[in-house]
């Protein structure tokens, strides 16, 4: 059964760090939903991949390289999004990095930096060049991805907790801004999703990490890409018009309480 809460026909959807994950699932819901998906991401191969399984059902759909943390690449994307759909009316700012599970004095000085350039300085360049475009449309929506980790404390994980709140910070920060101009702007912060980050990497790949991951989750169990993708369809929806500045919490109860 379908999730979307309303069609997308017309509408034209930018989905950073969509060759895999929930930007994967996200770019997939929003072009059965009738939108025009940009589909953004340094891996190459698996941006084709989605555009082709977009189109194979009856989907539009742009593939587009781009680094999120450099502003040529940012523009470049936005400027080929337009000239194949001609507007610009959401984004998924999505696009992101982990970090290893260790202590704030073990982490190097250049993954400290690159997490700010991905997970952040990401964000804010999107934004800055995003809005723009919607004003031109009249308005639009915008969603960062943030993290359970955007509004709570994780030991061994402080430079991801660090950019994470302050996704949510920036989010909530130019809501206020671009509110008048019709565009609402809102943060996600999902809990452990069964991506590849997450199984591939975090979890280091067994079964045995994977259980440890599954142990984070009060729900028993890890999240659905799918499930985050609705939630953003959802935040994008006229059924969420009155929803400005807030950071949106879909976690399966990981950040609803202490542990036991």
């Amino acid at each position: 059964m379908s999730a979307q809460p309303q069609s997308y026909a017309g509408k034209v959807a930018f989905i950073s760090g969509g060759a895999n994950g929930i930007g994967r699932a996200t770019a997939l819901a929003f072009a059965e939903a009738g939108a025009s998906v940009a589909v953004v991401d340094i891996a190459d191969d698996e941006v084709a991949d989605v555009v082709k399984e977009i189109e194979a059902a009856g989907g539009t759909a742009l593939g587009v390289h781009c680094d999120v943390s450099k502003s040529e690449d940012i523009k470049a994307a936005l400027d080929k999004t337009i000239e194949a759909f001609g507007g610009l009316d959401i984004a998924f700012n999505n696009a992101g990095v982990e970090q290893p599970m260790i202590p704030l004095v073990e982490i190097e000085e250049d993954a400290f930096d690159r997490l700010v350039a991905i997970d952040l300085r990401g964000v804010y360049l999107a934004m800055k060049y995003q809005i723009p475009l919607m004003k031109q449309r009249g308005g639009g929506c915008i969603v960062n991805t943030s993290s359970g980790a955007g509004v709570v404390g994780i030991k061994g994980q402080a430079a991801y907790v660090a950019v994470k709140h302050a996704v949510v910070g920036i989010s909530k920060s130019v809501a206020l801004e671009a509110i008048g101009d019709n565009i609402r702007v809102n943060a996600l912060c999902p809990g452990v999703i069964a991506t590849p980050m997450i199984l591939d990497r975090v979890s280091g790949g067994t079964e045995e990490g994977r259980k440890q991951m599954e142990g984070h989750e009060p729900i028993g169990r890890l999240g659905k890409p799918e499930e985050i993708a609705a939630a953003v369809l959802y935040m994008c929806s006229d059924l969420a018009a009155f929803m400005v500045g807030h950071a949106m919490v879909v976690d399966g109860g990981q950040t609803a309480g202490l542990p036991e």
